[in-house]
């Protein structure tokens, strides 16, 4: 592989915070939270996390800013929904990956068979 196919594109420049989300543990849970459970406040969000509630909300900024959750303000309470458009583009990602995988894995077979 060269250095040049190694070079980031614009694409996978927009992506990597897709990805950089992705890689606590908190926000994993915060984002299966909202899938199983629906919009939640942060009071319902951190009512089960072993973190503070301040933790989780510095947590779904973050979220947010990677474009996996949208909070809206109603009422007094802040409400954060899940986003699952970004979600399906993650997906796209790693089918991507994992096709090119297994062309390279193709590839190799049909050297060392060869």
């Amino acid at each position: 592989m060269s250095r040049a196919s190694l070079a980031p594109t614009a694409k996978a420049r927009s992506a990597a915070p897709l990805f950089a989300a992705l890689g606590d543990e908190t926000r994993l849970q915060l984002l299966l939270q909202l899938s199983r459970q629906g919009p939640g406040s942060i009071a319902s969000l951190s009512a089960r996390a072993v973190v503070s509630r301040q933790a989780v909300s510095k947590h779904l900024r973050v979220l947010a800013e990677a474009g996996y959750v949208r909070g809206e303000r109603l009422g007094r309470e802040h409400v954060w929904r899940l986003k699952p458009e970004r979600l399906k583009e993650a997906q796209a990602w790693l089918d991507r990956i994992s096709a090119e995988w297994d062309e390279a894995l193709g590839r190799l077979k049909g050297f060392v068979e060869g």
